[in-house]
Order: C-alpha cells, then sequence, then structure tokens
C-alpha cells in the first residue's frame, strides 16, 4: 500500500533536507524509463485537466480527476475506483496486479476538492512505479522517489501547489519539502522548456519553487561546466591543482571530485544537471560529453 501523509495543521519541515535523496531519484528513473522514455512526459497535466469545483458531483469529480492524471502518465489499462473515508494519512492506493486499483482519500477532501488532484498524484504514481517495477529501498526513500517522479513526469507540481501556511494553519502533502518539490520542478522546466509559474494559485507553493529553483540553477552552473561563474571556476582550479599535487578524498558533498581512471590519468566526475547521475571527463581542458544515461550533450572547461 502506497500512502501519502497528511500535513495539515502541524510544522512544515523546509528546506533542501533530502537532496541526496531526491537526486538519487531523478537518476533512477531515467535508468528505469531511459531518456525518450522520460521525454515523452514532456508535456505536463494542465490546470484544466484536474478542475474540481465545489458544484461537481463528488465521486464522479474524483473519478474525472483520476482518469485524466492516469492518461497523462500512461496508464491506459489502470482504471481507479476513489472513495472517501476518515484516515490518518491524506490518501492511499492498493497495489495490486490491476486492472483496477482502489484509492482511498481522507474525508476532508470532500470540503477540499481543489486539492484532490494533488493527492491523486502521489497515488495514481505509486501505480506507475509499481508496474515499472520501480523501487527503493526503504519507506522513506520510495516515497521520496514517488514524490519526485509524480513532479519530474508533470503531474507534481500539484502536490506543491497544495502547499499552504500562514501563521495559524498550514497544509503540506507529499515526503518532499516545498523547496525540494520546486527544485524538481526547476530541473523539469529546464528540461522540457516550461514555464510553470501561471499553474500555482497558492502564494506559499509559488514562493517555494522560486526558491527551488534558485538552487537548480546554481547546480546547474556546477564546475566544470563551461556556464559556471568565475568564483566557481577560481575554486575549481585550486582544487584541481591539489588534486594533481596532494590528492585526498572529495569533501562530503562534494558536486565534483577529481580522481585517476585506470589509464593513470586525472578525472573529474559531476552530476549531470539533467538526470542528476555522475558523468566523468578527463582533465584536459575544454572537453564536450554526453551524458550515457539521458543523452545531455556538456560542454565543459576541466
Amino acid at each position: 500500500m502506497g500512502a501519502v501523509p497528511d500535513g495539515v495543521g502541524g510544522p512544515v519541515e523546509h528546506g533542501f533536507v533530502h537532496l541526496r535523496a531526491v537526486r538519487a531519484a531523478i537518476g533512477a528513473l531515467y535508468g528505469r524509463m531511459s531518456g525518450d522514455g522520460v521525454r515523452a512526459y514532456a508535456t505536463s497535466l494542465p490546470p484544466a485537466g484536474v478542475a474540481f469545483s465545489d458544484a461537481d458531483d463528488l465521486h464522479l469529480g474524483a473519478q474525472r480527476v483520476a482518469r485524466a492524471l492516469v492518461r497523462h502518465l500512461r496508464l491506459p489499462d489502470a482504471r481507479m475506483v476513489v472513495g472517501f473515508r476518515a484516515m490518518e494519512h491524506a490518501a492511499s492506493v492498493e497495489l495490486t496486479a490491476g486492472p483496477e486499483y482502489f484509492i482511498e482519500l481522507n474525508d476532508r477532501f470532500r470540503t477540499r476538492r481543489r486539492d484532490v488532484g494533488a493527492a491523486l498524484a502521489h497515488e495514481i504514481t505509486h501505480v506507475l512505479l509499481h508496474r515499472l517495477g520501480l523501487e527503493l529501498p526503504g519507506t522513506r526513500d520510495n516515497e521520496i522517489l514517488t514524490d519526485t517522479v509524480a513532479t519530474y513526469l508533470g503531474a507534481g507540481w500539484l502536490l506543491l501547489d497544495a502547499f499552504r501556511e500562514d501563521a495559524v494553519s498550514s497544509q503540506k502533502l507529499g515526503y518532499l519539502t516545498p523547496e525540494e518539490f520546486g527544485y524538481v520542478l526547476a530541473l523539469r522546466a529546464e528540461a522540457f522548456g516550461e514555464d510553470p509559474s501561471p499553474w500555482f494559485t497558492s502564494p506559499q507553493g509559488y514562493a517555494a519553487y522560486t526558491r527551488g529553483r534558485a538552487r537548480a540553477e546554481q547546480d546547474a552552473r556546477c564546475p566544470p561546466l563551461t556556464v559556471a561563474g568565475r568564483a566557481g571556476r577560481l575554486r575549481y582550479a585550486a582544487d584541481r591543482h591539489r588534486a594533481r599535487t596532494r590528492p585526498r578524498p572529495p569533501a562530503p558533498g562534494a558536486a565534483y571530485a577529481f580522481g585517476a581512471g585506470a589509464d593513470g590519468e586525472l578525472g573529474v566526475s559531476f552530476p549531470c544537471p539533467t538526470c542528476c547521475r555522475r558523468v566523468r571527463v578527463p582533465v584536459r581542458g575544454r572537453v564536450r560529453a554526453r551524458c550515457g544515461l539521458c543523452g545531455t550533450v556538456l560542454e565543459c572547461d576541466t
């Protein structure tokens, strides 16, 4: 059973505390689906596809939103049966062999219909991952994988838009922090040339997206990429000199790492800005590399 936590009323965790797991999840997604498979989701689910007003019939509307998510996530054979009940979590899904999947939503969504799509996005992504056979060890990492995949494949922006926070109340769906949702959404926006800004109805969700986008832009300017800024290039040059004269293990969390290859030649590894898998290139000055996982061409100055 997959379940999305019901973060209502309590304190909301902020920042980039799960970023290593998020990057691993993006790499796992590309590894399972391939670059071409992921690029088949280049267009996000539009807001109109999951619009759900108080005037709509509760159960028919929930079924309609579920079908829209099924179509977007390319699950044509999956029929979702959606019900409502009092429960601890925001939603849950029974993962079986199909062809029907049973999703239960927290009773509070009876009167918070604008967030039904967010809860369903997480649960239906569980179904997609179940069918793909894509799973990470441990409940925490597997749920982070679900949120990350939902967002990277164009449905999880709904989870970020469901985030609301003020002085007296809060709501957050999913396991990622708001900023981490924004980070993944920004990576997707850069990869597919999208601008999700107009979709947000939550000011807090949009603010978290901008913070996540700033972090993603910072990562995309990491040396040895040629777009790195002057300060980064100077730091990289000093680290390269030390690697040649006094080799030592990279610092924990370092974006790039130097090391000798099998032929003894110094090389540098760094995360691909698209799929987050590490790419290794020789230290030879200007180098053009292609990520072996997602196919992104990377201009480097090593």
